[in-house]
């Protein structure tokens, strides 16, 4: 069984190809530019070592999914011999509002329904639906699952989700913290809990996904309670552009004072902020530390900055959940910088987290899935590769097999 998931933005298309028999990925790429010029695709087969770069005009998002299928049927990068050996097309969704608490099989009125809710997410649900109507047409006989980045987080707890605004914003224009990242968080959450040989209900773990975008979650007993982002991803920690939580008032006061717009202040909170507008210049945090190694202030108060927000959030958890049995680290950031890792847990000794700081430092995403506490840790503190692959590829299965249930209840791969 062949499932291909797509995942679609604006002028760009994400593709991968994943074999479920033998639990591998057989091909990947992306389509660039789509609709603006100087337009491309990517094709990658990683069991063949290949790797080819077309420069093509392609002007919609219809085309580009041609160009998938051309990409993964014909020439030196083939794949598969037609389409019918695709059993069935995953589409990841940002945004899924109240409506969609699990990924669910794609008919008119999912579509309906996921268009009523593009206005809290209006950079990416509406390229997302297009990629999901130009998905269809081009593979009109393959069943279509929409998997949505929000479904995790809608185990919140009302007085965790609402905020203190007129209570008319959340039911006259849906204004609440949804929270994003979601099949990352729920992956690493249930590997954490097997590591701790228990089950997820059993268990209550922080976990910290931290990348160019940041957020942090509190599951308690398997199902997520708090997490950083909100109403949009603009929320909680430090990011690689991004402000994170910051005085409301700063935005109103900044737009007077530089006569500017609310969409020249979108732009900057959202792509001009964060790691990048306090060092002027980076959004890498390998780039970061080493210019921080080299004598650039700035850079050294970006890393004390995020590791700040971090802790405080790691904290803010902790005191949410009552009892930590493990804190994880995870994606980019979260799984590469041992120092972004160390500077987050420093001073939390006193909640039962030891850090074997040596073992921290030499931990990198090539090793797998790692514990960086000492034996004697009452917190268990892990390193775990994200997966959200595995998971959306597994609810794609699991629906058109009709085998689905929410994630409390199906019995994933990687739960053991």
């Amino acid at each position: 069984m062949k499932i291909l998931a797509l995942n679609c933005g604006s002028s760009s298309l994400k593709y991968q190809l994943f074999d479920w028999s033998n639990k591998e990925v057989v091909a990947s790429g992306v389509v660039e530019r789509i609709g603006i010029g100087d337009s491309f695709i990517e094709h990658k087969v990683p069991t063949k070592d290949y790797k080819k770069k077309i420069k093509y005009a392609i002007e919609n998002h219809e085309i580009a999914i041609q160009w998938i299928i051309n990409a993964l049927t014909t020439g030196e990068g083939a794949v598969i011999k037609d389409m019918e050996e695709i059993s069935a097309v995953g589409h990841r969704v940002v945004h899924g509002g109240e409506h969609f608490k699990q990924s669910v099989l794609i008919t008119d009125d999912v579509i309906n329904h996921i268009a009523a809710v593009s206005h809290l997410a209006p950079l990416h649900n509406p390229a997302n639906l297009v990629g999901i109507r130009a998905g269809r047409a081009a593979m009109p006989k393959i069943p279509h699952v929409a998997i949505f980045d929000t479904a995790f987080h809608q185990s919140m707890p009302e007085h965790a989700y609402l905020y203190p605004l007129p209570y008319e914003w959340y039911k006259d224009f849906a204004v609440r913290r949804y929270g994003f990242h979601g099949t990352s968080h729920l992956y690493v959450s249930k590997r954490a809990a097997a590591l701790l040989g228990k089950n997820a209900n059993e268990c209550n773990i922080i976990t910290l996904h931290i990348g160019n975008g940041v957020s942090c979650a509190a599951i308690k007993k398997g199902l997520s309670i708090d997490t950083t982002m909100g109403f949009t991803p603009l929320a909680g920690a430090i990011m690689g552009t991004r402000c994170g939580d910051i005085d409301p008032a700063i935005p109103m006061f900044m737009m007077q004072r530089l006569d500017v717009g609310p969409r020249y202040m979108d732009n900057l909170l959202n792509k001009k902020s964060g790691i990048l507008g306090i060092t002027g210049k980076f959004t890498d945090r390998r780039d970061v530390e080493e210019a921080s190694n080299a004598g650039d202030a700035r850079c050294t108060l970006a890393i004390e900055m995020e590791a700040y927000k971090l802790r405080k959030s790691a904290g803010e958890y902790a005191f949410a959940l009552g009892q930590v049995d493990a804190i994880v680290f995870t994606a980019g950031v979260g799984e590469n910088s041992g120092l972004i890792r160390q500077k987050t847990l420093e001073g939390l000794e006193f909640f039962g987290i030891k850090l074997d700081k040596e073992k921290n430092m030499g931990t990198f995403s090539k090793h797998g899935e790692t514990e960086i506490s000492t034996p004697d840790s009452k917190v268990k503190v892990f390193m775990i590769p994200t997966n959200e692959e595995l998971v959306f590829v597994e609810d794609v299965v699991a629906i058109i097999q009709d085998t689905y249930e929410d994630h409390t209840k199906y019995p994933y791969s990687f739960l053991k």
